[in-house]
């Protein structure tokens, strides 16, 4: 691109940005006579150079048709652009006319690297505040543009100002085998002196992934071995939608192939998620089929030892499941030489049970105990209360802060969180973990004669502690519940009648006669959030479906609410159950009905309690009755 001479009569403003520019800025070339291009090819020697709007942090003016900021890496270079401040008027929605800044990376053509022309595609269109702008900006290749344009309304908005940089990008290569004659599939082998952990990546990471493309990871570890996978960032497409209605996901089969169990299927934006295979291999398979394409992902693979070897001894089983998480709760926590100190593994058993020190006398004073579960595959830790007797203090405080208590951690974006906190004598709810590990930490400073601490039962189980419907082995959380095996029947969120996990995905398909309908009649309703339910409030939820994809018929149910109904308009329902990492709630029981399309519902007649116990009464002075002619004779004959 060559300096035009409208170039030359760049106003005042834009001749001050150039001049302040010049120490990282080669001469720019036009695409066309009212294009002006800042070319950045050198960061020369700082790690980071700048770059900013005209009249930053003024105002930009009016009227700039076209300036375009072009960064040129070397070869073996990506760009990253972080925009440290964001304000372009947002005149229209989709940014596309007024003020903007498209973004160009996949410039194709002759000419120099990092020229565009009026062929040129763009890749996305920015406009609005901060939080509407990206953290960052990244290249697939070694060239990216920007081109800012400006309408005809004068306004306040002040531009951009940030920082780019220059990255190698073969920190960025996956460090398996690239499979020949594929777009991106690898193979991860443990065979020979290959390393034992590594890392992986979505195609053209840390930029964004292409559309229509499937990438396979197989894993393939020594016999007895795990593969543990933690997928660092995953940053497909934002908001809060099911998995199923996403066209770019990713799902881990618990095996060689995709007939294997699903241990997990993974949409939207998340971080710190872990899975660990319960058998040597392990698949990755990641499809893009949207228009929009994300980030892509960041994952470590660990092929881990097997449980009976040293190298998997209680210090090293920490450090690779909780990691630095776990020992930032202090030398206490993670110290394995407690006296009350307790591992559970599903490589043991899937089932058992757990008791405070000394049950059922009292627990000595000044106890601390910690108790940790490790599972594998798709296996939640699922613990039920037995018994739950803890020191109360006299004055009746239900606050657990300055009483004995035990806590319930779990791991959420990489990093230990406490979900609950018990105490008192009241029995608690069952309690089950977000994903195959679950730690609980007893602290008993004082001690009576009627403290007798607690008695758990503990199951690593895959159903998610939902036992009604078959569950599909093709999604890690689905149930089908078919007329032709029950015309009615119940159903319930994850871990009823306690509170169910975090990060959780449930899908319950309903498939009915071809002249059926479905109806649904609820009974409990507590899913965390605030309507309309949405990502923006952080909210779990309930949605509703006559098809496997979206259906508009439907909004979101969250908050607490009393009993209600609903029904389909067709023989197939589908009922997608969500939450997040936040808050959690009780969930929801059920009861399901298949009727014929003409039927009209009829609830079932509902006693109350006063009827119940009066009807308890009747019936006890009926036998009474009866018995008095028996006592009669025995008394006087």
């Amino acid at each position: 691109m060559g300096r035009s001479g409208s170039a030359m009569e760049l106003s005042a403003t834009l001749l001050v940005l150039l001049h302040l520019s010049m120490h990282v800025v080669d001469e720019g070339h036009a695409v066309n006579p009212s294009c002006s291009c800042i070319r950045y090819t050198s960061t020369y020697g700082k790690e980071r150079g700048t770059f900013s709007s005209p009249d930053y942090p003024r105002p930009y003016p009016p009227h700039i048709d076209c300036l375009l900021y072009t960064f040129v890496a070397a070869p073996h270079e990506i760009v990253e652009l972080v925009f440290t401040d964001f304000d372009i008027f947002k005149d229209h929605l989709d940014c596309t006319r007024g003020d903007y800044l498209k973004v160009y990376w996949e410039v194709q053509g002759p000419g120099p690297p990092g020229a565009i022309n009026e062929r040129s595609a763009w890749a996305r269109e920015l406009c609005g505040s901060r939080a509407d702008a990206p953290p960052a900006l990244y290249s697939p290749g070694p060239s990216l543009v920007l081109e800012f344009h400006t309408g005809a309304k004068q306004n306040n908005a002040t531009g951009f100002v940030g920082t780019y940089s220059f990255i190698d990008r073969r920190i960025f290569d996956t460090d398996g085998v690239h499979v020949p004659g594929t777009e991106c599939d690898f193979q991860f082998s443990r065979s020979g002196s290959r390393p034992t952990h590594g890392r992986l990546y979505s195609p053209r990471y840390p930029s964004i992934y292409p559309n229509n493309v499937r990438c396979s990871y197989h894993f393939h570890a020594r016999p007895k071995e795990r593969v543990k996978i933690v997928f660092e960032e995953v940053a497909l497409q934002k908001g809060d939608i099911s998995c199923l209605r996403r066209a770019d996901i990713i799902k881990v089969f618990d095996g060689r192939d995709t007939n294997s169990p699903a241990i997990a299927m993974l949409c939207n934006e998340l971080t710190g998620y872990e899975v660990l295979s319960t058998g040597p291999a392990l698949l990755i398979q990641f499809t893009a089929n949207s228009a929009t394409p994300g980030q892509g992902f960041a994952a470590t693979f660990l092929f881990q030892p097997p449980p009976d070897s040293t190298a998997a001894d209680s210090d090293r089983l920490l450090k690779l499941s909780f990691g630095k998480a776990f020992e930032s709760l202090g030398p206490e926590v993670s110290a394995t030489t407690s006296s009350c100190h307790q591992e559970f593994s599903s490589d043991g058993t899937k089932h058992g049970t757990l008791t405070s020190p000394h049950y059922p006398s009292p627990y000595p004073p000044n106890t601390h105990c910690h108790y940790e579960f490790f599972g594998r595959g798709k296996e939640r830790v699922r613990l039920i209360f037995q018994d739950f007797y803890l020191y109360k203090s006299a004055d009746g405080s239900i606050d657990c802060t300055s009483v004995d208590s035990l806590q319930a951690f779990v791991n959420v974006d990489g990093r230990l969180e406490k979900v609950e906190t018990f105490c008192g004598i009241d029995l608690p709810k069952p309690i089950m973990s977000n994903g195959p590990k679950l730690m609980l930490e007893f602290r008993g400073t004082q001690s009576s004669r009627y403290s007798r601490g607690f008695k758990i039962s503990y199951s690593f189980v895959e159903n998610f502690g939902i036992n009604t419907g078959r569950q599909l082995k093709e999604f890690p959380c689905a149930f089908v519940y078919n007329s032709s095996e029950a015309h009615n029947g119940t159903f319930a969120s994850p871990n009823s009648p306690g509170p169910y996990p975090r990060d959780t995905e449930c899908t319950y398909f309903f498939h009915g006669g071809e002249t059926e309908k479905v109806h649904l009649h609820f009974t409990n309703f507590d899913v965390e959030g605030v309507l309309p339910c949405h990502a923006v409030s952080a909210s779990d939820y309930v949605e509703f479906s006559n098809y496997m994809t979206e259906d508009n018929r439907f909004g979101r149910y969250c908050g607490q609410m009393k009993e209600f109904h609903v029904e389909s308009e067709r023989n197939f329902f589908k009922v997608t159950f969500r939450s997040n990492d936040r808050l959690d709630g009780t969930g929801f029981k059920a009861i399901y009905q298949f009727l014929e399309a003409t039927d009209e519902y009829r609830a079932p007649p509902v006693q109350d309690k006063a009827s119940h116990s009066l009807c308890i009464f009747d019936h006890f002075l009926m036998l009474l009755i009866l018995a008095i002619p028996q006592l009669h004779h025995q008394l006087y004959h």
